[in-house]
């Protein structure tokens, strides 16, 4: 019970803030939030917004394979943002954008346009279904099954309820909300370390002492360059990460176009980009304690690292934790789903349908948005498969790679591309990826991590380069 009304408090606060921010519900206000908003509530928000279910309960379980070595790729988080700030966000205040895609159209052709529009549109679609449905699933387990409520409820319920505060102000309320969502993440994460302490028995100075000693707190990794933990391989991957999947996707760059002026957009990339070494030295941290809390109770350490943290909601038998456990899976959760369905409507309505001025078409697709995300997540759960999901996520990470190398054959050169060509180019690209990947895993016993997205963005450009035309683009 204690369980629901946190919830619905929660939700009244996220609908009071919506209808004060909706007022005034036209596209200038979904689409681009009239470009008034503060940067350092944007740079808040986006920490939050930047962090889905799947995070929260996952990283915490990192430190049970790999220790603390995700460090290593938030370091290279810092880099991708400063190129973000300095190379990309110049040129879409530029020229005024409202979906970034739209730079394809005018430097690259109209079928490059599209083809970008599209990989956003798939990638985001599923990848954002996926983590949904992980927070769906630990929602079900903990709370919706003592109700009673079947699974496919669930998912329309969460659904319907980002719809109703988003309909109105679109991006103009999610920064807004959040922020409220972030500080609830980040109020359920502190209290949740806070109790593991009182439960370990431990002063904060011992604390401290005992996660910096511990084997689990490991960072870098210089001594095996053949690991997927590699410094170098994490740091050039982290980079590029930020690079593709924030400089390059409408869903994380829409509320950065929401500020006043590119100086300020700016401070706000590079804010909330150094804010992700602590937020996740605080994430680790809690698995290198939750480890260490079982193994003084003699209790085995699960399996799977997703299940570090759940076990320890189950096993604890405190309301609070459960609470708070809910609490930050629905702040992280909501705040990543809602700003992506924000970013798919504006996407289709002004990449697609190039009609950026259509309210009625706006409020359609963003429905029809909605109900094809309930859809994905119900697809999902019907084949109920982790291996799915990793094989999902796995083509995810694929599709990007071609935006990485249109943009970058974009701002990197001056020269036409054979704008027929590019879709071809796009979807060839992938598939070579995977070919190469396969064929260095079975000859070699080498396998790509996450610097697949350079190859494949590499493999774009060559493609770009290799079929333009001969005359140069104007300038």
């Amino acid at each position: 019970m204690a369980v629901v009304l946190t919830v619905s408090i929660y939700f009244l606060l996220l609908f009071s803030i919506s209808r004060w921010t909706g007022h005034r519900p036209d596209n200038d206000t979904f689409f681009r939030g009239r470009r008034r908003s503060p940067w350092k509530m944007v740079a808040f928000g986006m920490i939050g917004a930047s962090i889905s279910g799947v995070t929260f309960v996952s990283v915490p379980g990192m430190v049970l394979t790999s220790g603390m070595t995700y460090m290593q790729l938030c370091l290279g988080f810092i880099l991708g943002y400063l190129a973000v700030a300095y190379i990309l966000l110049p040129v879409y205040y530029r020229l005024n954008l409202i979906s970034i895609y739209s730079y394809l159209g005018s430097r690259l052709g109209p079928r490059s346009y599209t083809t970008g529009a599209y990989f956003f549109l798939l990638s985001k679609m599923i990848g954002t279904a996926v983590k949904f449905y992980v927070a769906c699933i630990v929602l079900q387990q903990f709370v919706m099954d003592g109700l009673g409520v079947p699974f496919a409820i669930t998912v329309i319920i969460m659904v319907l309820l980002i719809w109703l505060y988003t309909h109105r102000g679109g991006v103009r309320t999610l920064v807004f909300t959040d922020s409220l969502q972030t500080l609830c993440l980040f109020g359920s994460l502190l209290i949740i370390i806070y109790m593991v302490m009182q439960r370990i028995g431990l002063s904060l100075p011992e604390v401290l002492q005992s996660v910096a000693t511990d084997e689990r707190s490991r960072v870098f990794v210089f001594d095996d360059w053949i690991s997927r933990q590699s410094f170098w391989k994490q740091l050039l991957s982290g980079a590029l990460i930020v690079v593709v999947m924030t400089g390059l996707d409408q869903d994380m760059m829409q509320k950065n176009l929401t500020c006043r002026t590119l100086r300020e957009a700016q401070k706000n990339m590079c804010t909330y980009g150094v804010a992700f070494v602590p937020v996740n030295l605080f994430f680790l941290s809690l698995g290198v304690l939750l480890a260490k809390y079982f193994e003084m109770q003699g209790q085995p350490l699960p399996m799977r690292g997703d299940e570090l943290l759940p076990l320890f909601v189950q096993s604890s038998g405190s309301t609070l934790v459960l609470v708070l456990f809910t609490l930050g899976i629905i702040a992280a959760s909501f705040s990543s789903a809602d700003s992506a369905l924000t970013a798919l409507t504006t996407s289709y309505c002004v990449d697609i349908r190039r009609r950026s001025d259509d309210e009625d078409l706006r409020k359609r697709v963003h429905v029809a948005m909605c109900l094809a995300f309930v859809l994905f997540i119900l697809a999902i759960r019907a084949v109920n498969s982790s291996s799915l999901i990793d094989a999902i996520y796995t083509i995810v990470s694929y599709t990007y790679g071609p935006l990485l190398g249109l943009f970058a054959f974009g701002l990197a050169t001056n020269r036409e591309v054979a704008d027929k060509i590019v879709p071809y180019v796009c979807v060839a690209s992938p598939l070579l990826c995977y070919a190469i990947d396969y064929a260095t895993a079975s000859l070699f016993g080498y396998s790509f991590g996450y610097e697949l997205l350079l190859l494949n963005g590499a493999l774009t450009f060559a493609g770009l380069f290799l079929f333009r035309p001969r005359v140069s683009a104007a300038q």
